[in-house]
């Protein structure tokens, strides 16, 4: 079944190039069928190239997907044109009385900050208790992870002197839940942040369960018993040389960043980066939509009770 996605959006080229089934909303209007709807809260710098990204993952099911795009009030961006955000993003205000059957929040390079201290902390924290009793299930990523726990669970953030980066391995703590379905036992994943979390403050909160974990790069998958709020602390959604850009971009700047570990060739930034994580990412995805989005969604959309 088709990506339903703005009409215009420049994703939209990029992923027919690579054969995805991108349909039009004037399109989609059309079909007598409810796809699900996802939000994304897309808390990134470069938002084009993170909407691409996600919308990259979210396309590998058979089930038709609506996509709304939103950003922070609070936060001025710098590194994306205003006619963009104009064009395809809205609000929370514009949508907070509506319901959605799931919920992405990305990350943000801010993991070096209290939370407090984020300018659009506030109006995050409005989000996520919105998304409560609004979204059947919130995927939370990278930084976002480590907010949603904080927030809800009260998890704190340990910020490192070294960043976690580059593509480590994972091993799968529990195989008979549906959202690691068809996992092998190791897996690789992308990682690209200053700041960790401490097993033992999410092994004691009874609601939690650790699904993911490295012994290079730490916490992987948590997630509610009942699926309604997924946090992953890697970016499996990557694509194959987001590393490399970042990398690149740090050294320019001329900060001592090491290179991203297992990324290159050999470990040399001259040659090309191998991708080990396609695989695992599509899988992830799938799982969130089908088992924690579409067979938890009520087909009204009515929700009065929190999660």
């Amino acid at each position: 079944m088709p990506l339903n996605i703005p009409n215009h959006l420049p994703a939209t080229e990029i992923l027919k190039k690579e054969n995805i089934f991108v349909m039009r909303e004037d399109e989609a209007q059309h079909q007598d069928i409810r796809p699900l709807r996802i939000a994304i809260l897309n808390l990134m710098p470069l938002k084009i190239e993170t909407e691409t990204h996600l919308l990259r993952m979210l396309s590998n099911s058979p089930l038709q997907v609506e996509i709304v795009l939103l950003h922070t009030r609070d936060h001025e961006s710098h590194n994306t044109p205003q006619e963009h955000l104009e064009a395809f993003y809205k609000t929370w205000g514009d949508i907070k009385n509506d319901n959605f059957d799931g919920m992405i929040i990305t990350g943000a390079p801010v993991e070096k900050l209290d939370f407090e201290e984020v300018d659009y902390w506030n109006e995050l924290k409005d989000i996520m208790n919105w998304s409560k009793s609004h979204v059947t299930s919130t995927l939370y990523i990278c930084w976002a992870a480590q907010a949603g726990l904080y927030h809800h669970y009260k998890v704190p953030k340990i910020v490192q002197q070294k960043k976690f980066f580059g593509v480590f391995k994972h091993r799968v703590l529990d195989n008979k839940v549906p959202l690691m379905r068809g996992f092998d036992d190791e897996f690789l994943a992308p990682h690209s942040r200053y700041s960790t979390m401490d097993r033992n403050d999410i092994i004691k909160i009874p609601d939690l369960q650790i699904l993911s974990e490295s012994d290079d790069a730490g916490i992987y998958i948590v997630a509610k018993k009942n699926g309604s709020m997924v946090f992953v602390t890697g970016h499996s959604e990557y694509d194959p040389f987001t590393l490399q850009s970042e990398y690149f971009r740090d050294v320019n700047k001329g900060l001592d960043i090491n290179i991203p570990d297992n990324y290159f060739i050999d470990d040399d930034p001259s040659k090309e980066p191998i991708v080990r994580w396609k695989a695992h990412a599509n899988l992830f995805f799938t799982n969130w939509l089908n088992y924690c989005v579409y067979q938890s969604t009520p087909y009204d959309f009515v929700r009065k009770n929190s999660k």
